[in-house]
């Protein structure tokens, strides 16, 4: 039996024995699912480059794709640089470009692996934006990457959250970017649990108002838009806006706290998924997948509804540091040679946070190797005075 001392609130040390390794029933590459499902896959940076971490940027681009293949392995799709705990916030437009070229230069030699390309505008300073200046930024990333034959999800602007006066500025936005798409795009509705610059996206603080706005712009430009991905973290909300979307438009939920249910649905519809917590979960996620698609709803709840005590830790309020328990995770699963983020981010949550982290997932089953994440897990411990 493995096991190791981690630290309690109390201060306290506790033996904990690590479960065997559960090993599912994936699916496998190119399968046709019940629902379609795209991982924020998180960037592994290069510990070894000589920057001021807090201010520069070096990313491994080889352990990424790395990480990146193991996920269509396991049949699910990317959502390449949509790292939203990073892009604009550790991660510039000029390593997101680099990603984008990587990723889709690596599915086109994997059939039916699928990849969509977040396209923003943090090239732009929020405080010198204005509405042309977001267009103009939106349509720089849209060209590049329409321009390596790669789909659109269009992420949230900062810099559209402060130039916007009105509902009317944010439809005029996306109405002329929308109109530049050569193929049907996903939105992406992030809230300020996330990122605390987009409050008030869509023209006001009302929730209800907001809402509006946004079906509003989507009935406008229908033909253009795929779906539309919400991460608000209130499964009410999703399903009422769900229910009142334009026909041929989806709902993709970023509900890290209730996606489970979101995608199971009910009888007046579901969610798709773009979803981080898929990134440190894939193996769990692809097997509750196929199981949803092979025998319905009640297997596929019974895979992944135990999964969401690990994400509600992860994503635990300030949201915008989970990616610290994904890579953490990324080190002990050994996806990636050690735990070291963009931005020096491995130092953004507590010692107890990451030992919570720890626990949910071997109880899950997660550590394909115990061995090793256990030794892993001893030298994190060690940093923080833990022998």
């Amino acid at each position: 039996m493995i096991t190791l001392a981690l630290p309690r609130s109390d201060r306290s040390l506790e033996r904990f024995a690590l479960p065997d390794p559960v090993h599912w029933d994936t699916t496998r590459p190119g399968e046709t699912l019940a629902r379609a499902v795209l991982s924020a896959a998180h960037v592994v940076a290069d510990p070894l480059a000589d920057i001021a971490p807090m201010r520069e940027i070096a990313i491994d681009f080889d352990a990424t794709q790395r990480f990146r293949e193991h996920l269509w392995d396991l049949g699910l799709g990317i959502a390449e640089a949509m790292d939203t705990a990073q892009r604009g916030m550790g991660l510039d437009w000029p390593s997101a470009k680099i990603l984008i070229r990587n990723t889709l230069a690596s599915a086109r030699q994997r059939p039916g692996a699928v990849v969509f390309s977040g396209v923003g505008t943090e090239q732009l300073a929020p405080q010198d934006a204005t509405i042309e200046s977001v267009i103009a930024a939106y349509l720089e990333q849209l060209s590049y990457v329409q321009g390596l034959g790669g789909r659109v999800i269009l992420m949230a602007s900062r810099a559209l959250a402060r130039a916007a006066r009105s509902p009317a500025d944010y439809a005029r936005v996306y109405a002329r970017v929308l109109a530049e798409a050569d193929q049907p795009v996903i939105l992406h509705w992030l809230g300020e649990m996330f990122d605390p610059a987009l409050a008030g996206y869509w023209g006001g603080n009302n929730i209800d108002a907001a809402m509006d706005s946004c079906l509003g712009m989507i009935a406008d430009n229908a033909g253009r838009i795929a779906g539309i991905k919400i991460s608000l973290l209130d499964k009410e909300l999703e399903i009422a806006m769900r229910r009142r979307l334009p026909e041929g438009v989806a709902m993709y939920t970023g509900d890290d706290f209730n996606y489970p249910e979101l995608i199971a649905g009910d009888s007046k519809g579901f969610s798709h998924a773009l979803l981080g917590i898929f990134d440190p979960i894939a193996p769990i996620a692809s097997a509750a997948l196929k199981a949803l698609t092979q025998g319905g709803v009640a297997p596929f709840r019974d895979i992944l509804e135990p999964t969401v005590a690990l994400s509600r830790e992860l994503f635990q309020a300030p949201t915008q540091y989970y990616k610290t328990g994904v890579v953490l995770l990324a080190y002990l699963g050994g996806h990636q040679e050690h735990f070291t983020m963009l931005g020096a981010q491995q130092g953004a949550r507590s010692v107890l946070h990451l030992a919570r982290v720890f626990r949910h997932a071997a109880t899950l089953g997660l550590f394909l190797d115990p061995d090793r994440a256990a030794q892993r897990m001893r030298h994190v411990l060690a940093l923080h005075g833990i022998a």
